[in-house]
């Protein structure tokens, strides 16, 4: 396993945390957003920016979300949801690691879904629960 560097992203993370604009957002888009480098199998972002795309399922207001990470391995697992955005590039939601997310965080939009692909992300969601 890489190891990882977290001084570099907790640089990065003080310049995002110091932006004063939050972007403009809504349910079912898709952002590059910085999300990191995390613990163990919490999904890290990518390159120097730390980014991964997320998908929107709830927007709280205007600062918070509830965020789904995207992987571009198609999974056929209960823990998965595939989707597919812009010009029909699909992914996996990893169901099981959504997350509150500052919209700070969120870089830029890169596409949208359709209201019945959310309404079975959602589904699919709600079977994890207890």
């Amino acid at each position: 396993m890489k190891k990882k560097d977290y001084k570099k992203w907790h640089d990065r993370k003080s310049l995002i945390n110091d932006v004063a604009d939050r972007p403009d957002f809504h349910e079912r888009e898709v952002w590059y957003c910085h999300l990191g480098e995390n613990i163990g199998y919490e999904q890290d972002g990518k390159g120097r920016d730390y980014l991964r795309p997320i998908l929107i399922v709830r927007k709280f207001n205007n600062e918070i979300l509830w965020g789904i990470p995207l992987t571009s391995t198609i999974k056929g697992s209960r823990f998965y949801s595939t989707i597919s955005f812009g010009s029909g590039t699909k992914s996996s939601a990893i169901l099981s690691q959504i997350r509150l997310i500052d919209a700070k965080r969120l870089s830029y939009r890169i596409g949208i879904i359709s209201r019945q692909e959310i309404r079975v992300v959602i589904e699919q969601f709600k079977k994890l629960l207890p």
